[in-house]
């Protein structure tokens, strides 16, 4: 892994420690602009919100840390449950001083931006949510896509650091194969991140934690919250690891969830930045700042 992070004009970067995660922040925008949470997904980092960042929409503030583990980010003092991930974001937002911010999250920082609306959602004005599942998706919903997960997700959970660190396997398999429109110098740049061996254990954690314990404990104990944050869904539908339905509206449990579905593949940040940039300031412009 290199030692300093791919280089995005204008930018600030900072170190923000919190809940004993030495936190990597890269942020644009006025510093007293309306804040934007940006949650990246894997095998990425802060870098998917290089677009934003680089020219972030008027007014708004993008901050885009690197999750714990990921980037340039210290290690988790936990194996990546997404609850202790939300818990350690809550604690990243009091050190930076955001009461209230608007959100966006793609893949695994997706998923975890949910679970973060629905735990402090009194701070999320509104959220766009990019390519991911909603959590209260059902096992008789998930059961006829279960082969998209089989594709990669007990490899990352079992020899994910071999393959990370030694092999070609992101570069070749995740964006080679499963995602031809992103280009390869743009797949360097993220796979060089995963060589790094403190981010190849937190990639297999992601996993592994999912696989052999987050999956039985939500068929066991389905999520019951209800979501009362402004949502919207941004899914490009050709995405070989989720089925847009998976992220259905009719099924989602929310007070304001919509989704609309784009042309494209799962890695929407890379493939269709404008298409997300046009919907986050759609999203601030009706969800007023409190």
């Amino acid at each position: 892994m290199t030692n300093q992070p791919p280089p995005i004009e204008g930018v600030r970067r900072s170190f923000v420690t919190a809940r004993g995660v030495r936190f990597h922040v890269t942020e644009s925008g006025p510093e007293d602009g309306r804040p934007v949470l940006a949650l990246h997904g894997w095998p990425q980092h802060h870098w998917a919100y290089r677009n934003l960042l680089a020219d972030p929409p008027p007014g708004l503030r993008i901050i885009a840390p690197d999750l714990p583990g990921y980037g340039w980010s210290g290690p988790a003092p936990h194996r990546w449950a997404k609850e202790d991930v939300v818990t350690d974001l809550v604690a990243l937002m009091d050190a930076m001083g955001l009461e209230r911010v608007l959100l966006v999250g793609h893949d695994w920082g997706g998923y975890i931006g949910h679970l973060l609306a629905l735990r402090v959602p009194e701070r999320i004005e509104g959220y766009l949510v990019l390519n991911i599942p909603h959590p209260w998706v059902t096992a008789k919903a998930l059961a006829p896509h279960l082969w998209r997960f089989l594709l990669y997700q007990p490899f990352v959970a079992s020899i994910g650091v071999l393959l990370q660190r030694y092999t070609p396997y992101l570069e070749r398999v995740i964006f080679g194969v499963a995602a031809p429109k992103v280009d390869r110098a743009t797949a360097r740049v993220y796979a060089e991140a995963f060589r790094d061996p403190v981010v190849a254990r937190t990639a297999r954690d992601t996993y592994r934690t999912f696989l052999l314990r987050e999956v039985r404990e939500s068929a066991r104990n389905p999520e019951r919250r209800w979501s009362t944050v402004p949502t919207r869904a941004l899914f490009a539908k050709d995405d070989t690891a989720i089925h847009a339905s998976l992220a259905a509206a009719e099924t989602a449990h929310a007070d304001d969830y919509t989704l609309e579905i784009v042309d494209g593949g799962h890695f929407i940040l890379d493939e269709q930045p404008e298409a997300v940039r046009a919907k986050l300031i759609a999203l601030a412009e009706e969800v007023p700042a409190r």
